[in-house]
């Protein structure tokens, strides 16, 4: 009855173009269509699309991630890609449950064998302000509570402000967030699943499972909602 009475206030809308919806669920018809997953052919460590020599892309195998692997649900583009900029961007911190929801319902396999913390990729102080949240820590609240693991606020921090990623050369991006993160002596003996938006290069992520590790982490895996294609 409650939510009956609340989809009559705040009728349910798609995640994408916010079309409302007959019923409750992520995407209007013609966004659902469009949903690209992430390909089967892909490297097993980064979750990188593409075929690869013995299942590693050039990155991993030339420059091995300090993550365990990584995994995303979907790859970048079109009504994902569009729910992530409103998610992210325009102010709509009210999508992390349903964008939780699909990650627990496309990403079971990976999510059976994942660590039990997840761990957020933090803002920077200057960021949050500008934008009012930490949209990866509202998600990973949201992943903790559909999977009935922990969510750990204070292992992992932003040391330092970096600028944005997007448009920076893969060198570039390394080198914006190195030593950008890290971690208390509470990381010490456990396992991190590693929570954020989409992974592109793994820069950030790579840096994050670095400054996790360098306090004695044991084990870090990472879950994104998208992956890129980032290797020509």
């Amino acid at each position: 009855m409650l939510q009956h009475f609340l989809d009559l206030l705040y009728p349910p809308a798609c995640i994408a173009c916010a079309k409302v919806l007959p019923v409750r669920g992520a995407f209007c018809e013609t966004c659902d269509l469009a949903v690209e997953r992430l390909p089967t052919a892909r490297c097993h460590t980064c979750a990188e699309p593409g075929t690869f020599p013995r299942h590693t892309c050039p990155r991993c195998h030339d420059a091995p991630p300090p993550f365990t692997r990584a995994w995303a649900a979907f790859a970048h583009e079109g009504p994902i890609a569009r729910a992530i900029h409103r998610f992210k961007y325009e102010d709509h911190p009210d999508l992390a449950p349903a964008l939780a929801a699909l990650l627990v319902s496309e990403c079971g396999r990976f999510l059976a064998r994942a660590p039990p913390t997840l761990v957020a990729l933090p803002l920077h102080g200057s960021r949050f302000r500008e934008r009012g949240y930490d949209q990866a820590w509202l998600l990973a609240q949201a992943l903790a509570r559909a999977t009935k693991r922990a969510a750990d606020p204070d292992v992992l921090r932003r040391a330092r402000a970096t600028r944005r990623q997007v448009g920076l050369s893969e060198a570039e991006r390394a080198l914006n967030v190195a030593d950008a993160f890290r971690a208390t002596a509470s990381a010490a003996g456990r396992d991190f699943l590693l929570v954020d938006d989409v992974l592109t290069t793994g820069a950030t992520v790579r840096a994050a499972a670095q400054a996790l590790l360098d306090a004695d982490a044991r084990r870090v895996e990472v879950l994104t909602l998208a992956r890129a294609f980032s290797l020509a």
